[in-house]
């Protein structure tokens, strides 16, 4: 029974005010809330509430029908008022590209381990209320729900050999999925998964401040993770892994998600003691402690690569009062993916912050004294001294100990070929995912349509474990008895004194680029194109732009090159409706 609350004065309450309605049900401290009206929300529109003047709540309408969730991203709490709503159901974080349905809130693309909150929505004469108790209106989040909690058939093992994004989209994923069986998890890493993306943008050393899940986590869902452990080699026929301290363990489904290794410059010198690479919480300390304190002592920094990390480095150690000089092939940073233009707005960022550039160069040598780079020489002649020397040259896929098999043929690159539901190619029951695989690229079209691609993304590792989980838990799932390929639109940002976004893929590269919005205002957009078609987006202050360009490219709506140098505001383009398989509840 539900008893409404009494009103002096009920002609007085405004279309923005809240009735509660408070439960006499056995669940405890259950209450109603009026949160609006139901011809006040157009469909595929989104409106934050407040209730009780403290509370918000999101509610949105899709297909005619209403839906109320938490107001703020599991991730990194970003308003999802200002996400992208899609047709088919799906709520899109403005930030990073995450992904909820809106009936359940649970994960439909990462980087968001948890899934959001969700509030039951009943119409009562056009008003719209919602079943919640005050305690869950504080909650944004939860954990996803997971349809296997233990290993209930001993006779399936599943065997991840990583310990990053990819591996843990793989174990969450196939317990979310219903996968019943074993699940093992081998990680030469000494922590459990870590959010990487965090050690570049703050250099931090505390594993706890950067960890995804807490061991007690995987215990609860019965996986196993053993950490300090290499593979050895992989036996296919036999189905089996070999770790270096002579363990052996037999699989039934093998996932390869070893990730990348850091390439160090095979030039003299730079196997100095104080030349570093960062890839691990023990790079991040290395670095850390090497910089010291720039108050007692201001270190000569110098960083080779004017690529992401290297970048992102420079604009965490400059911010921390050390002098840094970077150093790269391009002519601006990042001017391969991102294209001149967007590449000079980078470098003018760190420029005022007092970075200094040496573009379009290339290494000859470190100059050392004793075991020490004491300065990095150029081709050029030109000696930049150096206390602390840190490469951001790329990584290379970790796959080295799949070359004493030979069932596994790996490309020029290391990279392992897989087809559209990462299934290593020719070899039984092994996935490969995160920057090892070469996965036929199908988030649009383009001349990279269908080609194999390397894409290094901590986000598009994670996805691609969320795909294999799906693949290997279908035959036990009512639930997700359907396996999907991977098309995931590739999602990218990346911390550069403003916070840059990206989405697509430029690999097959691009002949155009149009751009819309002010670079001085540091509010802009750039659209990269081959001929008409639109495979890659850039923004900086012009959200959801990004996040809204993901999901118009997933489904085939994005407008073309003409559209969008006529002045086409992306943010305001309609998704197409009946294009997505997602079925609402």
């Amino acid at each position: 029974m539900l008893t409404r609350l009494r009103l002096s004065n009920p002609r007085s309450l405004t279309r923005t005010s809240s009735i509660i309605y408070r439960s006499m049900s056995s669940e405890a401290g259950l209450q109603q809330f009026r949160v609006g009206y139901a011809d006040e929300i157009k469909d595929m529109q989104k409106k934050e509430v407040t209730i009780g003047g403290e509370q918000k709540v999101l509610l949105m309408k899709v297909k005619g029908k209403i839906y109320a969730t938490a107001p703020k991203c599991t991730h990194y709490g970003a308003p999802l008022k200002n996400g992208v709503l899609s047709p088919d159901g799906r709520l899109v974080c403005p930030w990073h590209g995450a992904c909820f349905r809106v009936d359940t809130g649970d994960i439909e693309d990462a980087p968001a381990l948890d899934a959001l909150k969700t509030y039951p929505v009943t119409i009562k004469d056009n008003e719209i209320f919602i079943s919640a108790t005050q305690e869950s209106l504080t909650q944004n989040q939860h954990p996803p729900t997971f349809i296997a909690k233990g290993a209930k058939d001993p006779s399936k093992h599943l065997v991840v050999v990583g310990g990053g994004s990819g591996a843990t989209g793989v174990v969450e994923g196939s317990r979310s999925f219903g996968y019943p069986g074993k699940i093992t998890v081998v990680s030469k890493e000494t922590y459990l998964p870590i959010d990487r993306t965090k050690l570049s943008k703050a250099l931090i050393t505390d594993e706890g401040k950067v960890a995804l899940r807490s061991s007690d986590f995987f215990k609860d869902l019965d996986i196993e993770i053993k950490l300090g452990s290499t593979v050895k080699a992989v036996d296919p026929s036999g189905h089996t892994i070999t770790l270096e301290n002579g363990e052996s363990l037999s699989y039934t489904t093998l996932v390869l998600a070893t990730g990348g290794i850091p390439k160090r410059l095979p030039m003299y010198g730079f196997n100095a003691s104080n030349v570093y690479t960062l890839r691990y919480i023990q790079d991040a300390d290395a670095i850390t402690k090497a910089l010291g304190d720039a108050e007692k002592e201001k270190k000569k920094v110098v960083i080779v690569g004017s690529s992401f990390i290297g970048m992102e480095l420079a604009g965490c150690i400059s911010g921390k009062g050390h002098d840094v000089t970077v150093i790269g092939m391009e002519s601006s940073p990042l001017e391969t993916i991102l294209g001149p233009k967007v590449g000079k707005f980078i470098q003018g960022l760190h420029t005022e912050k007092g970075v200094k550039f040496e573009l379009g160069k290339e290494v000859e040598k470190a100059e050392t004294s004793g075991n020490k780079a004491t300065a990095v020489l150029l081709k050029d002649g030109t000696s930049i001294p150096a206390d602390v020397v840190i490469l951001g040259v790329g990584v290379a896929p970790a796959t080295k100990f799949l070359e004493s098999s030979s069932a596994f043929n790996l490309r020029k690159d290391g990279g392992v070929e897989v087809d559209e539901f990462l299934r290593v190619k020719g070899v039984e029951d092994v996935y490969a995912i995160g920057d090892i695989a070469a996965f036929p690229y199908i988030g649009h079209t383009g001349k990279a349509k269908g080609d194999p691609i390397r894409i290094e993304h901590w986000d598009v590792a994670m996805n691609h474990g969320r795909t294999v989980a799906r693949h290997i838990s279908s035959p036990f799932s009512k639930e997700f008895p359907e396996p999907k390929p991977f098309t995931n639109v590739p999602y990218f940002w990346s911390a550069q004194g403003v916070q840059v976004r990206y989405c697509g893929n430029t690999q097959g590269g691009f002949d155009d680029i149009v751009y819309q919005g002010s670079f001085e205002d540091k509010k802009w957009a750039a659209f990269y194109c081959q001929g008409e078609e639109v495979v890659a987006v850039c923004s900086v202050g012009y959200d959801p732009v990004v996040s809204k360009a993901a999901e118009l490219m997933r489904v085939g709506g994005m407008p073309a090159k003409k559209e969008l140098a006529d002045g086409v505001d992306v943010r305001k383009v309609e998704i197409p409706h009946g294009v997505a398989d997602l079925k609402l509840e």
